[in-house]
């Protein structure tokens, strides 16, 4: 699957944080993300592995037990099932992949 930049516009996924699918296939998405300075995305876990990268801006970012700074240029990955939390810095845009792929993020 192929897709142009301009067909999909960002959602609220929840307060502070939007979300737009970007492509997917039968095991993998990529979403793109709009954080709000000063938000967060509480304590969590889900069924799918996470893999994202920092465009822009600044998050804390636990994995299980572990925080982390994460500034332009870092990414993470988080395995299916484990606790994981942000909180917002400053303005922020990442992309993360989930496999298999979020049925729910695609209705958004």
């Amino acid at each position: 699957m192929f897709t142009k930049k301009s067909q999909k516009s960002f959602k609220p996924l929840i307060d502070g944080v939007l979300m737009k699918p970007l492509v997917h296939e039968e095991k993998s998405l990529l979403c793109e993300f709009l954080l709000k300075k000063g938000y967060s995305l509480p304590a969590h876990k889900h069924p799918y592995e996470q893999t994202g990268y920092l465009i822009s801006g600044k998050l804390n970012f636990r994995i299980d037990s572990d925080w982390y700074s994460a500034e332009p240029g870092d990414s993470w990955c988080v395995p299916e099932n484990v606790e994981h939390e942000v909180i917002v810095l400053e303005e922020s845009v990442a992309v993360e992949v989930f496999i298999p792929v979020r049925e729910e993020y695609l209705k958004i």
